[in-house]
């Protein structure tokens, strides 16, 4: 079904945040993907759709195993009771959210500093069920994480593709804030590929300004087709009257983790050999390098490593990996950490002012061994 929209009737319906359409055409006509309650569209029947595939985690830990609270940590959205006052040995309760992405295999997705170091981890589902659940594995470089639960009748969540996000999409975020009860909020992709936040090890997250709290760590980031697009992750500059910006771990990159933590119980990441900076003037005059230089520029390549063997040298300038252009070197590294042992890499290089196509097979990654 299509409804023309008057000029009228799309202010409103962004002020108030119950934007509906996927696409906004040139002709302000769009579709209605959730349907309409009465003569007023609603998201209503795309939630009955979806809201039952995202659970509540809960979890016991002892005071002593954590390192600092959550809600003073600069935007981490769990929730977690304030353990600086409890005697040692008292145990205190966690909570975040999750996402059934197996139903047959009760598996969920959630954060790994939503489980991490829980001696008793719980689901509770949104008929009513608490059920006990076991750490498959998790990542705390990405803080991804898997749980695997034993119960019937559970409903998986459609996976939607992160790497087709772009700034303007509308999206909804569901937890379960403060164990309040499983909460909605809306809004839209502030920014794509944030990083430098000082939140994880590995970050490329999708910013978005729809309101995420303590306890919705975990929980989903969907678009308005109902698909997975992000695992909500953490907050920052929130207030008393601002919710400040959230941030998601991109569906596609939680899947890649995810896969080898069901597979390993463990991400087994990957080293090319190489060491590699931003090609800052001096380095460029250094190297006698292009002026117009703007991608990562290797700096050193370990003897011995798949990047030697491919033949990559120092002053080699790295313009893609996987036939994807390379940002900078925070893209490059977050990119290669997502690479497992035997995966093959194929970069274009510019050496010499030319182009070349480098192909390298990953190896393990060796203890302290940290790409830059």
């Amino acid at each position: 079904m299509k409804i023309t929209v008057t000029s009228e009737l799309l202010r409103a319906l962004v002020l108030s945040l119950a934007v509906i359409g996927d696409n906004i055409a040139a002709d302000a006509s769009f579709r209605l993907p959730a349907g309409q309650i009465g003569e007023m569209p609603s998201l209503a029947p795309l939630l009955r759709e979806v809201a039952t595939s995202v659970v509540t985690i809960t979890t016991r830990r002892r005071p002593e195993l954590e390192k600092r609270s959550p809600l003073n940590n600069g935007g981490r959205a769990s929730q977690l009771g304030n353990a600086r006052d409890l005697p040692v040995g008292r145990q205190i309760m966690t909570a975040g959210s999750g996402v059934v992405i197996d139903a047959q295999q009760g598996l969920i997705y959630t954060n790994n500093h939503v489980i991490t170091q829980a001696q008793e981890i719980i689901v509770s589902l949104a008929d009513g069920r608490k059920l006990p659940a076991t750490r498959v594995g998790s990542d705390p470089a990405t803080d991804v994480a898997v749980v695997k639960v034993q119960a019937e009748n559970l409903i998986a969540l459609k996976m939607g593709d992160s790497d087709e996000l772009e700034v303007g999409d509308f999206v909804l975020a569901i937890g379960n804030p403060y164990q309040i009860g499983q909460t909605v909020t809306s809004g839209i992709i502030s920014g794509l590929h944030r990083k430098n936040l000082g939140i994880e090890e590995y970050e490329d997250f999708i910013q978005t300004d729809a309101a995420i709290y303590p306890g919705n760590s975990g929980g989903a980031l969907i678009n308005l087709r109902g698909e997975l697009i992000g695992v909500n992750t953490a907050f920052i500059g929130a207030t008393n009257s601002n919710p400040g910006m959230g941030f998601a771990v991109p569906i596609n990159t939680v899947r890649l983790i995810a896969d080898q933590l069901m597979k390993y119980g463990e991400v087994r990441r990957a080293r090319l050999g190489i060491t590699f900076n931003e090609p800052t003037a001096a380095l460029i005059r250094g190297l006698k390098l292009p002026a117009s230089t703007t991608s990562p520029v290797i700096v050193k390549v370990d003897k011995g490593s798949p990047a030697a063997g491919a033949g990559l040298r120092v002053g080699d300038i790295v313009s893609e990996l996987s036939w994807i252009s390379v940002r900078d070197t925070s893209d490059l590294r977050n990119r290669l950490g997502l690479l497992a042992a035997g995966d093959v890499a194929d970069l274009t290089i510019v050496r010499g002012g030319k182009a070349m196509a480098v192909r390298a097979t990953i190896a393990d990654q060796e203890k302290n061994m940290r790409s830059k």
